[in-house]
């Protein structure tokens, strides 16, 4: 029997749903029973993981006791920044499979030691403590693409999935690879949802496409 994935999701609503359809269609299966079991909570009143405080940790850690008591056996966290949390969702008693570790591999098997990374500054930091462990460099925007970055991730999060939203995230993507970004790794689950392979000159590592993957043969290899 396949194990059933339980998924921390909300953060926000369309990158959920987005990992959702990436799990599913990672998932090889001749009739509809080989799906995955996957217990999904949607829950956009956890805190904002961008503030400094640690209020979203405790909301995360009752989640995952919640998809826990419900039959989860593996869980993965719908959010790149949520992962400065992974302690508290582990405390749960069962494995998390990290996004942030799943990238830097998928960057690995690229052939890549220069990684643009899209992503919020706590994200930042969760990709530069993990790549460190991986021989990998992160390259970053500066700080006022920082800022400007940021603004537009409260746009896709709104619901902004349009042509100046998809401009500007590209525009962002490729001053990463001016800095020497062999790839460019979608560091927040927003970035897939206005960005694709084909806005870039370098190989894109969707970041929740890659999760979905490694949830797929993690449940999977059970059977």
């Amino acid at each position: 029997m396949s194990k059933t994935l339980g998924v921390l999701g909300g953060m926000g609503p369309g990158a959920t749903l987005d990992f959702l359809a990436k799990l599913q269609a990672a998932t090889p299966v001749n009739r509809e029973q080989d799906h995955l079991r996957v217990l999904v909570d949607i829950n956009p009143k956890i805190p904002d993981r961008n503030n400094s405080d640690d209020a979203a940790g405790p909301v995360l850690a009752e989640m995952a006791v919640g998809l826990r008591d419900a039959g989860a056996q593996v869980l993965a966290i719908a959010c790149n920044t949520a992962h400065a949390y992974a302690a508290e969702v582990k405390a749960s008693g069962l494995p998390l499979v990290d996004l942030i570790e799943t990238a830097g591999l998928a960057a690995q098997a690229a052939g890549a030691e220069r990684v643009g990374v899209l992503g919020t500054n706590g994200a930042l930091a969760l990709y530069r403590r993990t790549f460190s462990h991986q021989a990998l460099e992160a390259v970053t925007l500066d700080d006022h693409e920082q800022v400007e970055f940021m603004a537009l991730l409260y746009r896709v999060k709104h619901g902004d999935l349009g042509p100046d939203s998809r401009e500007t995230m590209a525009s962002l993507a490729h001053r990463l690879v001016g800095k020497g970004a062999q790839v460019v790794v979608a560091g927040c689950t927003e970035v897939p949802l206005v960005m694709g392979a084909a806005d870039l000159s370098v190989p894109f590592i969707d970041a929740t496409e890659a999760l979905a993957k490694r949830c797929v043969a993690l449940c999977l290899a059970a059977d």
